[in-house]
């Protein structure tokens, strides 16, 4: 490991990338790092899910599972602005919706949502809700920050291993992740997720990234790389994809 390989402003890097914060101001020397800040994106996970664990657990003491499940979701959503979500809308209608490159790039680039994008969005938030309405019922109470760490540990093997579609946007912006940021964050993730989940995630874990190779491929077919759109589709199909495994093997 090289000296510059880890900076103290990564993970603040990162909680700016991926959220909504309030956060301190960082210099401009920072964003120079935002490839290599990408291994603290589990991090973020830690800290997104944490904090929408940790009320839903104190939810199920009033509410049912169902309303407790709302509530994780809804301050995920509130915590990170639904970028994640926005991309898989925008990736929905563009993948579908256009008949070549070009056009399905136009697409995504467009603030409008459409059919494809509204079906996708109902449908993974309707599964969300539900697999974590059971996960919370079967006792698995710290299992959504697992989820939210590797999910996000997910997006930068995509970074790394498809070039930029556009040429432009966010994923542009941040670059191509080193070999050792990608791997660390996916160590990071897996170490925790471990701890909280038990081994049954390594197998989870397993499904997760035959899925997201899956998605890989499909992004390569459908526009040549991958976005800061097909980013944010990694990280909510992967966090599906671990909820259903979980459940499957509980």
């Amino acid at each position: 490991m090289r000296k510059n390989d880890i900076a103290a402003t990564d993970v603040l890097l990162a909680l700016v990338l991926l959220t909504r914060l309030p956060l301190p101001a960082l210099p401009k020397a920072a964003f120079a790092r935002q490839a290599r800040a990408v291994w603290a994106f589990p991090l973020v996970g830690l800290l997104v899910g944490g904090l929408a664990t940790l009320l839903a657990n104190v939810a199920l003491n009033f509410w049912p599972p169902m309303i407790a499940a709302g509530l994780l979701l809804l301050i995920q959503v509130l915590l990170t602005g639904a970028m994640h979500e926005d991309g898989l809308a925008d990736c929905a209608d563009g993948f579908w919706g256009g008949f070549d490159r070009e056009r399905r790039l136009a697409i995504m680039k467009d603030s409008q949502i459409g059919t494809y994008g509204v079906l996708a969005l109902v449908l993974t938030i309707g599964l969300r809700w539900l697999a974590m309405t059971q996960l919370l019922s079967l006792g698995a109470l710290w299992a959504p920050i697992a989820l939210a760490m590797l999910s996000r540990a997910a997006m930068p093997v995509m970074m790394a291993s498809l070039p930029n579609a556009r040429g432009s946007g966010l994923s542009q912006q941040v670059g191509r992740p080193t070999a050792f940021a990608t791997c660390l964050g996916l160590a990071i993730a897996l170490a925790l997720s471990l701890w909280l989940a038990g081994p049954i995630i390594l197998r989870a874990a397993i499904l997760a990234a035959l899925v997201v190779s899956g998605l890989r491929l499909l992004a390569k077919s459908k526009i040549g790389g991958q976005t800061g759109d097909v980013l944010g589709a990694t990280q909510q199909i992967t966090e599906i994809t671990l909820a259903l495994a979980l459940l499957a093997l509980i």
